[in-house]
């Protein structure tokens, strides 16, 4: 592959991951989707996009994490959306340093995207404000918004509806068994509770009951991350991460080393802290 003129060095971007504190369904609409109601997360923990502009108006995705044809990759549809919109000639040479687990519901692909259309806004002098960014982001999938507003929050609708909300910035322990799940094949599923009663932002903040409704689901089709729930629901309490094949409990640090350390094998566990503003949306802030 030709790298093609180049006008800029390698620049680093953080994609950070999200956790889906609960995750509840309230009902679905005339248009066949879901009507969601959760509250992200944000963590201090993530992938990192490496970018470079190339002069040529050439999209490349390169890495040993890029697979497939690119008209496929998000990341790449991502920096071409953005590329239409803005009428940019500029393009870009794109690189994952991937550590967020496919399949786990933490939001990496989503947010990957939203990294690429918040580096490539800044660097081809796009000019585009958070709205549109997120607007566009919308049309790639339902959690690119919230990585590009980059606040913790109340999210409603299929996800995009949000209200920032300042949450204990407290240590989960987060616990991959190794499975990627399928979110489209959960939606399917029969026994999913599809009339959770509608939750309010202050009912969350005074310890309302809440659930990831998904859970079952997730629990009879992977055996590996029912083991999972099992061993950390010991430590506290257990939850899926969105409709992926996640676990995470809240705990001390003292607390959480001591979970990770004790790490069944066949698990891969970490600590991550939870934050409530992204570190892209400073950068976001800074050239704009």
């Amino acid at each position: 592959m030709s790298e093609g003129p180049l006008q800029s060095e390698w620049s680093a971007w953080p994609a950070p991951a999200k956790l889906n504190l609960f995750l509840h369904i309230t009902g679905r609409r005339a248009d066949g989707y879901h009507d969601l109601q959760t509250v992200f997360q944000l963590l201090d923990w993530g992938d990192t996009l490496h970018c470079r502009v190339r002069t040529d108006g050439a999209i490349h995705r390169l890495g040993e994490h890029a697979h497939g044809p690119e008209s496929d990759d998000l990341v790449v549809r991502a920096a071409r959306l953005l590329q239409s919109a803005s009428g940019s000639r500029l393009g870009a040479d794109l690189r994952i340093d991937k550590r967020i687990p496919v399949g786990g519901g933490m939001g990496g692909g989503s947010s990957d995207a939203a990294a690429t259309l918040v580096a490539l806004n800044r660097l081809w002098n796009c000019g585009l404000g958070l709205a549109a960014l997120a607007g566009l982001g919308l049309q790639l999938g339902a959690d690119v918004p919230i990585f590009i507003h980059g606040r913790s929050a109340f999210a409603e609708g299929v996800g995009d509806r949000l209200v920032p909300i300042d949450l204990a910035e407290r240590n989960y322990v987060v616990v991959d068994p190794g499975v990627s799940v399928s979110t489209a094949a959960l939606f399917q599923a029969p026994e999913l509770t599809r009339d959770s009663a509608p939750l309010t932002i202050a009912g969350f903040i005074c310890g309302a009951k809440t659930e990831n409704v998904f859970e079952p689901a997730v629990r009879t089709r992977y055996a590996a991350v029912a083991r999972a729930l099992d061993w950390l629901s010991a430590f506290g309490d257990a939850r899926l991460s969105g409709t992926g094949g996640v676990v995470f409990v809240p705990a001390g640090m003292h607390d959480a080393e001591a979970i990770v350390a004790a790490c069944p094998a066949g698990m891969r566990a970490w600590i991550v802290r939870g934050i409530n503003v992204s570190p892209l949306l400073a950068l976001h802030r800074d050239g704009n």
